[in-house]
């Protein structure tokens, strides 16, 4: 079991989503171990509510995700719900469009957020790890996207961020078997960012959340408005949002603090504004 923190835990979709914060790091729990955390909708939900509230805690600098129990972080969609959810394309389509609210908050969400993956990342997992701005992964997990094997078809956002990690070779690859692969093929297409051994992966990853946690907040955000729009077409980049983010930088209390600390030989205390 990783040692995940646990103050100020709040939980959501009947206690599947658990929410904790301590020290400026926000951790979101996909806690439906007895299924391998697979998604339900109101687990999505329930991941839209605890990513609104962490977004609006001003204490809170970067969000950590991570599965309960050892055997996943999430493995797909609840497929026991699919009779149901997503029995054809009207009923899949309505199914997307519930969802579609949290991945796109994911995908534009204001603060650096971290994707700590043991064991199995399928599917809807992959979605939810790809939305990441960061994946560390323990050395025996699994990743794939079983679509093809289930008949249905992955979304666009899904194989877009997919296409950008690992390139249409690796993504045709992929889709076109429902194979998986472990994480040092994960790590070597790059797919995952790190690899580290299972009992090491919660520390590796909260040290990378704590070096983010005390760096500049406004860098930091400047460097990920920048990283989006570069990721775009040219034609649709936000040129006025990378100055105007600049600017601010550059005017904050925090460079100017930047700058003290550096000429006082000390660590310099960051505030985001």
């Amino acid at each position: 079991m990783l040692d995940i923190p646990q103050k100020s835990e709040k939980s959501f979709a009947d206690g599947k989503i658990l929410q904790s914060v301590a020290d400026g790091i926000g951790v979101i729990t996909f806690n439906n171990p007895q299924k391998r955390n697979a998604m339900s909708l109101d687990m999505w939900e329930g991941l839209g509510h605890a990513l609104v509230e962490l977004r609006d805690d001003p204490d809170v600098r970067v969000v950590i995700m991570v599965g309960a129990g050892d055997k996943a972080f999430v493995s797909g969609a609840d497929i026991s719900q699919f009779e149901k959810t997503r029995h054809n394309a009207e009923a899949s389509e309505q199914y997307s469009r519930k969802s579609a609210a949290q991945r796109a908050l994911l995908a534009d969400y204001p603060k650096p957020t971290i994707a700590c993956i043991r064991g199995f990342c399928l599917g809807g997992g992959m979605q939810v790890a790809m939305l990441a701005d960061i994946r560390i992964a323990s050395d025996y997990s699994q990743f794939g996207i079983p679509a093809a094997r289930l008949g249905i078809a992955y979304g666009y956002d899904g194989l877009k961020h997919l296409v950008s990690l690992v390139g249409p070779s690796w993504a045709r690859l992929l889709m076109y078997t429902g194979m998986r692969i472990d994480s040092a093929e994960a790590v070597r297409i790059g797919l995952v960012d790190r690899v580290v051994a299972d009992l090491e992966l919660w520390d590796a990853t909260l040290e990378i959340a704590r070096t983010i946690s005390g760096n500049a907040p406004l860098a930091i955000q400047a460097a990920k408005i920048t990283i989006a729009q570069v990721l775009k077409d040219e034609s649709h980049r936000d040129m006025d949002a990378i100055r105007n983010i600049g600017t601010t930088c550059m005017d904050s209390e925090d460079f100017r603090e930047g700058r003290q600390a550096f000429m006082e030989k000390r660590k310099p205390q960051f505030k985001g504004r």
